[in-house]
């Protein structure tokens, strides 16, 4: 049982599903520019890291071609990919009782911060968190391509009011795990959101949890967690 007083959290491929959303708008944005699918297995592991250095990963990406391919993805997210992503099953519940039990929470995505806020809002989430924290809406800037997840960790954290040892953070990728540990903070990883077979443990998650209900177990959160998988229900 890990009892953290503050608890943060990732938010696409952890509270929220994609549901293609994010890789269907990155698709487009591509084909747009005339850049070929980089393969599912690349497309997917776009979700969760700062989308600028992920599409520098795409061959034949350029510098110059990344504002508007990056501009591109927005507005085709902004059009279909926020009403496609869905809450995962169990996640409301355990939500619900992590704030019944008097716990801190926030959200600390790479996802741009106004983005962020958008979509927990469009998907009636953002009461249940103190603070929300995401990178800057100027994702192409360098400052933020290379402060990445540990700086919007450390924000979150300064914002719980809570200190390293009583704060958890629980993602689905290893950049959240990876946050986590430049923090000093223990992390959780979930096995319903992006990661590879293997990724969170080999990145150092101190557990990687099947379900919202078992999350909320190992929290140690009041009161029953119940739902279907999020990984099932995501299907």
């Amino acid at each position: 049982m890990i009892p953290a007083r503050a608890v943060l959290f990732d938010l696409d491929g952890t509270l929220v599903d994609p549901a293609g959303g994010i890789t269907g708008g990155i698709l487009h944005a591509l084909f747009r520019h005339g850049i070929r699918h980089p393969g599912d297995e690349h497309l997917e592991s776009l979700v969760g890291p700062p989308l600028a250095s992920g599409l520098m990963t795409v061959p034949g990406m350029t510098e110059e071609l990344l504002p508007q391919v990056i501009a591109d993805y927005r507005d085709q997210y902004a059009a279909h990919g926020m009403a496609a992503s869905r809450v995962y099953p169990g996640i409301e519940e355990l939500l619900t009782a992590l704030r019944a039990d008097g716990r801190i929470l926030a959200v600390a995505t790479s996802k741009p911060e106004p983005l962020a806020r958008q979509l927990l809002a469009a998907k009636g989430l953002d009461g249940y968190f103190d603070s929300i924290h995401g990178s800057a809406p100027d994702e192409v800037s360098a400052p933020t391509r290379t402060s990445g997840k540990p700086h919007i960790v450390a924000a979150a954290l300064q914002a719980s009011g809570k200190g390293p040892q009583d704060t958890i953070m629980v993602g689905d990728r290893l950049h959240d795990i990876e946050g986590a540990r430049a923090n000093g903070l223990s992390a959780i990883g979930v096995a319903w959101g992006f990661a590879a077979d293997g990724e969170l443990e080999a990145a150092g998650a101190a557990a990687v949890v099947q379900s919202p209900a078992d999350l909320g177990r190992l929290l140690g959160a009041a009161g029953a967690v119940v739902g279907a998988t999020a990984r099932e229900g995501s299907a």
